[in-house]
């Protein structure tokens, strides 16, 4: 019995993909912005047996990418929740958008798990989001804000400790 090199099956795969390629179609739009106006470029790749057959404008300006978030929109505002900055949850603040009886949105902030909301409200679905966006921003504003400031004192002390002040 012989062996079979491994190398010998992989260029004989290789040569049978390579004899009968399947047909490839890409569509990709691309958005170009220019001063005055928007240019929509659609362009088709076609790869067959016979190579690749590519249709490219030429185009002087580079392509506007729209940035895109990594957190997907919530579609309603029910249930829509973000939590506050900080090393503990027992005192990390919490707010998440509810709907009422009535229809209106109100918002729950929380400070830690087992506090008594403070509701805020009633107001419509997406001024219920805004509220907490902006709050949660403004949380981890100050947060930051609070922790540069314990930083430079730390190393102003340390700085004092060390007899150089």
């Amino acid at each position: 019995m012989s062996e079979i090199d491994p190398t010998d099956h992989a260029l004989a795969t290789i040569a049978s993909i390579l004899e009968h390629p399947e047909p490839v179609l890409v569509v990709r739009e691309t958005e170009t912005v220019r001063e005055t106006e928007t240019v929509i470029v659609t362009e088709m790749v076609v790869a067959g047996e016979h190579g690749v057959a590519d249709e490219h404008p030429v185009v002087d300006e580079h392509p506007v990418v729209e940035e895109q978030s990594l957190v997907p929109e919530h579609t309603d505002a029910d249930g829509y929740s973000k939590v506050g900055p900080g090393p503990m949850v027992a005192i990390r603040l919490k707010w998440t958008v509810h709907r009422g009886d009535d229809g209106q949105f109100y918002v729950h902030e929380t400070i830690g798990e087992q506090s008594v909301p403070v509701v805020s409200g009633p107001m419509t679905g997406e001024a219920a989001v805004d509220f907490v966006d902006a709050h949660e921003d403004e949380a981890h504003r100050r947060f930051e804000e609070l922790r540069s400031e314990i930083a430079g004192r730390s190393s102003l002390a340390d700085y004092e400790r060390k007899g150089e002040a």
